[in-house]
């Protein structure tokens, strides 16, 4: 069969990952590198083994996630709410639709001058931030999902005299589930890169993961940068592949229907 079945695992992704530590040893080992910068993978994992026996490390993943979470869902309910206003209603596109695509051409990281300004470096302003990245995309998928509404479709709500809480409930967000879904896909990647960006750039020695890696730049520990580095984007990998499943499970009414 050309193709594996799901139980089984696919082993060739690894081939890159391992052929790159097993090089990264190599030129250590063999010093052809300063090993000052560019530290012997050793040295990596023994920092991990210490870190990973500290209670203070998953204090700071907790603090990371909940940040992230609390942010993805404030703009994951502000993005459905106004990619379905914009969608459904030409004047409010015509009003708001034009300020939107005209803001959302500003860099993300843009903002976080003006809202370390305006909130400090609190956790209100990393929460206004993370909101904020998620925002954009779940607009974008809700709006192209509601405007990928036919006609046919809404001839047939019609038809059946459909309240209008019926046609956005039983017609216009069922037909634009999957739109709505990879918007929020999106949005959880976007939360999670600006949940650790806000924690590098709006600093205050909190807790967090991204202050894993802040002070191992600040007492140049390499290995401890590596490490924090490599959690956050297993972290990453983790949300990714979850709403992954989530996704195909809340669309799988579309392969039943086919």
């Amino acid at each position: 069969m050309s193709t594996l079945k799901k139980s089984q695992i696919d082993w060739r992704g690894w081939v890159l990952p391992l052929a790159l530590i097993a090089l990264w040893w190599l030129v250590t080992h063999q010093n052809w590198v300063n090993t000052r910068l560019i530290v012997p993978p050793g040295n990596v994992f023994k920092v991990a083994t210490k870190t990973l026996s500290d209670p203070l490390f998953y204090q700071g993943v907790l603090y990371s996630v909940g940040r992230d979470l609390s942010g993805f869902v404030l703009g994951s309910l502000g993005g459905v709410l106004l990619g379905v206003l914009l969608g459904v209603s030409r004047q409010a596109d015509l009003f708001i639709g034009p300020t939107f695509h005209t803001v959302r051409q500003i860099s993300l990281f843009a903002w976080l001058p003006l809202l370390s300004s305006w909130l400090g470096y609190g956790e209100l302003s990393k929460l206004v931030f993370i909101s904020l990245s998620t925002l954009y995309p779940v607009v974008l998928g809700t709006f192209e999902g509601v405007r990928s509404v036919t006609k046919a479709q809404g001839e047939v709500a019609r038809v059946y005299c459909f309240s209008r809480a019926q046609v956005l409930f039983r017609l216009i967000l069922p037909a634009a589930a999957p739109q709505i879904a990879t918007g929020l896909t999106l949005g959880l990647v976007y939360a999670w890169v600006a949940t650790i960006g806000s924690e590098f750039l709006l600093a205050n020695w909190g807790n967090g993961l991204g202050n894993i890696v802040i002070k191992g730049r600040a007492t140049f520990n390499v290995e401890l940068i590596i490490f924090g580095m490599l959690v956050i984007g297993g972290v990453g990998v983790f949300f990714n592949r979850i709403a992954a499943r989530i996704e195909a499970h809340v669309l799988r009414w579309r392969d039943h229907r086919s």
